[in-house]
């Protein structure tokens, strides 16, 4: 593949991405317009987010079971068209909370597919030497649409309406179609059993994901929150929060474009990044302004930037069904998504937030253990799949 056909299969991955994540992100970026006409608190909003991830945990595996039989070619493109068509639901017919939950949940597949479907496009057509960075841009896609979201509110929400916000993201979403790559074909159905595709390790390795994202969505909800209570002014706390996600964002593209000059050794890196987010979680739990940037740049910076890398991971020890391999995965991130920021923000309430800090640190020292043990479990398995007889 030329250095030009793998950047079109590169910018059409993150393409679907971005637009198949944008309904939830728009809804968060403009929830007080949204809100305000709906009738319904920020409360209400964490727990409709928290029921999209719940949603989109329990598609992930049919999801990556109908990528893999149908291609990504077929199946990036229906995300894609099913993304626009709920932001179009939203905005002509979600009059109460009730329709914007039913068009928001029933869209949650849509997020799920272009993330698959982009996973298996990056497996099947992009360079092995472009395979790492590929992810790490990949998962860029993902701080892009909350940029885009975020563009939107002052651009769209504040003058014409959040209505026209969510018309101009399906149009938006719709031009990615152009972008969209030609991606894989639709295949036979898999005979070989999910046994080839070490489910166990894989589950283990989800677990560790889904600790690590739990505790990572509960720190860009509730740091600034935090950081207020702490008697950090409000400005210097959103500013910290920017800086961090900065911080993640290079943090992704870096660790997918060192990934390619190695030739092993990703899953003990991911865990590596747990490990220093752990200790920038217990940071947060100190005073002080100090400790609150030192810990947003490791719990965030670093805590956060491994996702990239651990499907490019997965994807290097599961090549023969990537998306499907990908999918045990992604149960576990969108797990995470679901329970970190619910039982973060029980922790806080009940107890205190120093409490939430450590609970959370505690979660991600966890996660960076079962990283290394889903890892020996997936060597150990590809090496007896190695010596079996043909």
């Amino acid at each position: 593949m030329s250095e030009q056909s793998a950047w079109r299969v590169g910018a059409g991955a993150v393409a679907i991405t971005t637009s198949t994540v944008l309904p939830v992100f728009l809804l968060g970026a403009s929830a007080v317009q949204v809100g305000a006409e709906l009738g319904f608190d920020p409360a209400a909003l964490g727990l409709l987010v928290a029921a999209y991830f719940g949603v989109s945990a329990l598609m992930s595996l049919p999801v990556g079971k109908a990528v893999e039989r149908f291609g990504s070619r077929v199946t990036s493109r229906v995300a894609v068209l099913g993304a626009a068509a709920a932001m179009l639901l939203t905005a002509a017919l979600a009059r109460s909370l009730t329709t914007l939950t039913v068009i928001l949940l029933c869209s949650a597949w849509c997020n799920v597919m272009g993330q698959l479907s982009s996973n298996l496009t990056l497996a099947r057509s992009m360079p092995a030497r472009r395979l790492g960075l590929s992810f790490g841009v990949k998962q860029a896609s993902v701080p892009l649409a909350t940029l885009l979201a975020g563009l939107a509110v002052p651009a769209l929400a504040l003058t014409v309406g959040w209505r026209w916000a969510y018309v101009c993201a399906a149009a938006l979403a719709l031009a990615a179609l152009a972008a969209a790559p030609r991606g894989s074909a639709a295949r036979a159905a898999d005979t070989g059993g999910d046994s080839d595709r070490a489910t166990a390790a894989l589950a283990v390795v989800g677990v560790a994901a889904g600790l690590g994202a739990g505790a990572c969505t509960g720190l860009g909800i509730f740091l600034v929150a935090a950081a207020v209570d702490r008697g950090i002014p409000p400005g210097i706390a959103g500013l910290v929060l920017t800086l961090g996600s900065v911080v993640g964002l290079v943090m992704r593209v870096l660790l997918g474009w060192n990934a390619d000059r190695r030739s092993g050794g990703h899953i003990t890196v991911v865990a590596s990044c747990l490990l220093a987010g752990a200790v920038g979680l217990v940071l947060l739990a100190l005073p002080g302004t100090v400790a609150l940037v030192a810990g947003v740049v490791l719990g965030f910076g670093l805590g956060w930037s491994w996702p990239g890398l651990l499907q490019f991971a997965v994807v290097r020890l599961n090549p023969e069904a990537p998306a499907a391999a990908t999918a045990i995965v992604q149960v576990g991130v969108y797990a995470g998504g679901f329970l970190g920021p619910v039982g973060f923000g029980f922790t806080a309430g009940s107890v205190s937030f120093t409490a939430a800090w450590l609970v959370a640190a505690a979660a991600m020292v966890v996660a960076g253990v079962l990283a290394l043990i889903g890892r020996r479990m997936l060597v150990a398995h590809r090496a007896r799949r190695v010596l079996q007889p043909a």
